[in-house]
């Protein structure tokens, strides 16, 4: 049999279908407007015999997908299954996702002791970043290697960002490069998470999840932070549908 997990967040969709508890199939699509069209467009083809939603979609698809044996997990809980899974010495899981950070923490039984997320603003989340490289007309792709090219770093006073973005344009109009703008924006989006993970007595190891864990800025301002190495998985964006789908297989 196969069994499915579903992670609608506020800018992807993923998916993660296993039998016998290894993964056959994975995808990803934007959320768009219609998240419920992309859900099925996901899931066109594919046969389980149960499937679990996690992600701020999940209601919405449980209530509305009218598909049969449909479950729906916290986003908690399913980041905790999934990076268990991947790294089973996991202590903290670290989440960045486009509007909403999460940091949870485990036990050495992979239990989850303590979390906290940031879902009321999106001051240091993918939005944030993706907003600040357009002010900074850097493609998001290349804002974390940019930022990298920095040889001093900008201090940012503000997280909000309308007034992120007026700071960096007043700093730009005053003779400062770009990239040194850059990573201080990374700083100060590092600083909120470390603080994040302060509060949650988060230990090493530490995964990284999420959309921006593919920005090597933060990556490297974490690590330095953090006076240690993070995990980041080959897909930070699965581990939330893979934790979904192991709650659904029963694992």
């Amino acid at each position: 049999m196969k069994y499915a997990g579903i992670d609608i967040g506020s800018r992807s969709i993923e998916i993660v279908v296993l039998r016998n508890g290894n993964i056959v199939h994975s995808a990803k699509t934007d959320t768009t407007f219609d998240l419920l069209a992309q859900c099925k467009l996901l899931m066109k083809g594919i046969e389980a015999a149960k499937i679990v939603a996690t992600g701020y979609g999940r209601k919405l698809f449980t209530d509305e997908s009218g598909i049969n044996h449909v479950e729906a997990i916290t986003e908690i809980q399913a980041y905790a299954l999934g990076a268990r899974r991947i790294y089973p010495d996991v202590r903290t899981v670290l989440d960045i996702g486009g509007q909403d950070t999460k940091v949870i923490s485990l036990n050495s039984n992979g239990k989850v002791v303590k979390f906290e997320m940031n879902d009321r603003c999106a001051a240091g989340t993918g939005k944030f970043i993706e907003f600040m490289a357009a002010a900074l007309q850097v493609p998001i792709e290349s804002f974390g290697a940019f930022a990298l090219k920095a040889d001093k770093k900008i201090h940012i006073n503000s997280m909000c960002t309308v007034f992120a973005e007026s700071e960096a344009t007043s700093l730009m109009a005053r003779g400062e490069k770009p990239a040194n703008i850059a990573i201080g924006l990374h700083q100060a989006i590092v600083d909120r998470t470390f603080s994040m993970l302060s509060r949650v007595d988060g230990k090493t190891p530490v995964l990284f999840a999420g959309g921006v864990a593919h920005n090597p800025c933060v990556k490297s301002l974490l690590e330095e932070k953090l006076r240690d190495t993070i995990i980041i998985p080959d897909n930070p964006d699965m581990v939330g549908a893979l934790g979904a789908a192991l709650y659904s297989a029963g694992r």
